[in-house]
């Protein structure tokens, strides 16, 4: 049943490809250029450097000033502790990608893996700050950034004294021996950091794909409006925000300030293109990408419920 469907939605959508070849032209271009001049100049940089400092076992050393203050708080490894810094600071799919890389090294255990996956793959707060902010009209930057990043870190910290509470602090034997012999002797750092830029690559490119694919989708509904002579204002707002649940960046660039809430409550869920992009990375691994999206969704319902406490307690300045 589930092949039929896809069939069926690929034969519509390559007809709807020719049929109306302007606006496939368009969709495609927007998600070609959100890759080239977006994700690329700001994400590839922390994958290769992320990759280097994963080969190289740099990564317990990178977060030794910053272990102090967040062990304590999530009593979890240093590499735990890696994945939160860049998943935080480096933005998506930086979480999901490190949690991987690690956990396939054996650095991490599955444990910790599921644990920091339900909470570290989050929308990068330079694009945060410089791009959604900005888009939707805010002026006030503390509360917004509590609901995007303060939200999942509670919420990281629930879980590791619920769910998580029996999870070790450190990494077992095996996982020590497996560092130990992590780089072998005749590799050089050439060698690391061709592997680190190869992958890297090889990435951006797959990312970039489901970008163009999840943007093209947008051609369906588009052109159901087209054909029922439906282009009026309400079904412009309506297609501007199935664009943000399909791919997030160029739906916030069509709705603009008119929709801030939605904005807000789509980020922390990252829309289906992040979600495919989140598969393609833990694919191989035993994470469980639906266990991912429910977490997602629960932390999208947390933060409706912030925003809208928020406002019933404060609503003049939460048009800020």
């Amino acid at each position: 049943m589930k092949k039929i469907l896809f069939s069926v939605l690929f034969l519509v959508l390559t007809v709807l490809m020719l049929t109306f070849s302007q606006q496939s032209l368009y969709f495609a271009l927007t998600g070609l250029n959100l890759w080239f001049l977006k994700m690329i100049p700001t994400l590839l940089p922390f994958m290769i450097l992320s990759g280097i400092m994963v080969r190289m076992n740099l990564t317990e050393y990178f977060v030794g000033l910053i272990y102090p203050l967040l062990h304590p708080v999530f009593r979890v490894s240093k590499n735990a502790v890696y994945c939160i810094v860049m998943g935080f600071l480096c933005g998506f799919p930086m979480g999901a990608k490190v949690i991987a890389e690690l956990y396939e090294r054996k650095r991490i255990s599955l444990e910790e893996a599921e644990f920091l996956l339900a909470f570290c793959n989050n929308i990068g707060p330079v694009y945060f700050i410089g791009f959604v902010l900005p888009a939707v009209g805010r002026t006030k930057f503390i509360p917004y950034l509590f609901g995007m990043y303060g939200l999942p870190l509670l919420y990281g910290m629930v879980l590791r004294y619920t769910k998580y509470r029996r999870m070790a602090e450190k990494p077992s034997v095996l996982l020590s021996l497996n560092k130990a012999v992590g780089i072998k002797k005749t590799e050089s750092v050439f060698y690391h950091v061709d592997d680190a830029v190869n992958a890297a690559a090889d990435s951006i490119t797959g990312l970039g794909g489901y970008m163009i694919v999840f943007n093209l989708l947008n051609l369906i509904p588009t052109a159901i409006c087209l054909l029922l002579h439906k282009t009026n204002a309400a079904t412009a707002s309506v297609l501007a925000v199935l664009n943000g649940f399909l791919e997030i960046t160029s739906g916030i660039n069509r709705m603009g300030s008119r929709f801030p809430l939605v904005i807000l409550l789509l980020l922390p869920f990252g829309g289906l293109s992040c979600i495919a992009q989140t598969y393609s990375i833990i694919k191989n691994t035993e994470l469980s990408i639906v266990t991912y999206v429910i977490h997602k969704l629960s932390l999208t319902v947390l933060t409706a419920g912030y925003y809208l406490l928020w406002f019933a307690l404060s609503p003049q300045t939460f048009l800020l």
